[in-house]
């Protein structure tokens, strides 16, 4: 068993082609085909299954998976830490909450890639239930996250940052204006809200419930990008994240109702999985996020 055989051997359970694979491993398929023929041989079991022209992993081959992504995030923390280059290089796996993605941090990126050119960051898009697996299965290195505080003895909150929940609307909408705006005054509001698997929205549902008010929901998006064009077109108020909505405040299309009522706390924090050390590109990313010394 090597490492070029397992990095194989996620990539098909990843593309569910040998094909695709291939081709995106720069092998031919014959070799793929023999890496993977090596493994089970060695293992004794088969790994994958092909039922028409799908190809599934077996219950062996779903075991392999989180062995796999361990043995390869070893490979990447070796390239991380063994050399001795004081300059930080390797890759680093960045789990992010899109929230996030507006304004500054695309230009932080752009600076830390400027400054550490030899360290490659590959961005993937989380949702906070996926987060301790992730991270603790070596698919994550570091999570920079928006939500409320996230407390897990598996994980490490390295920083965190209070950041606000708020109320948007057109500037025309009747409650732009209003002073003091409770939670009566949503009753009957059409309400522009994340989707299903998001805190935000269920932190709102479940204050408006403890205020024995029905919700009238007009829409429900992973998008932040549709929520502001709803609520700018006067289709109802968006409740999401005030770092998400601040160029549509510059460009007064939209307004932040002055609320009153229940606060939703809310976090950027940075996380790794308990134990794991901060090598030095990684140390260099968190300090540049949290407005350290860089």
């Amino acid at each position: 068993m090597n490492i070029f055989q397992l990095e194989t051997f996620l990539k098909i359970a990843e593309t569910k082609s040998f094909t695709a694979a291939g081709n995106i491993l720069g092998y031919a398929q014959s070799t793929v085909t023999t890496q993977i023929k090596q493994l089970e041989d060695e293992l004794g079991c088969l790994l994958f299954e092909r039922l028409g022209k799908s190809i599934v992993l077996t219950a062996e081959g779903e075991k392999l998976c989180g062995y796999a992504e361990k043995m390869l995030q070893l490979k990447r923390e070796i390239f991380l830490e063994v050399p001795s280059s004081k300059e930080p290089a390797g890759i680093i796996k960045l789990g992010v909450s899109e929230s996030l993605c507006y304004e500054q941090f695309p230009k932080l990126l752009l600076k830390y890639r400027k400054k550490y050119p030899k360290v490659d960051i590959l961005i993937q898009f989380i949702t906070h239930e996926t987060i301790p697996a992730m991270l603790k299965n070596g698919a994550l290195d570091l999570v920079y996250t928006l939500n409320p505080l996230i407390e897990n003895p598996e994980l490490t909150l390295i920083e965190k940052k209070r950041e606000f929940l708020g109320f948007f609307a057109s500037p025309a909408h009747p409650l732009a204006e209003k002073s003091g705006v409770t939670e009566k005054d949503l009753q009957d509001v059409p309400l522009l809200l994340t989707s299903h698997n998001c805190n935000f929205r269920a932190m709102l549902l479940e204050d408006l419930k403890r205020h024995s008010l029905v919700p009238s929901v007009a829409l429900e998006t992973s998008s932040k990008e549709i929520l502001k064009q709803f609520a700018a077109n006067q289709l109802g108020v968006a409740f999401m994240p005030e770092m998400a909505a601040r160029a549509e405040l510059k460009a007064r299309k939209l307004r932040q109702l002055d609320w009153k009522g229940t606060d939703f706390p809310i976090y950027s924090q940075l996380l790794i999985y308990k134990g794991k050390s901060l090598s030095k590109a990684i140390d260099a990313l968190v300090k540049m996020i949290a407005g350290g010394k860089d």
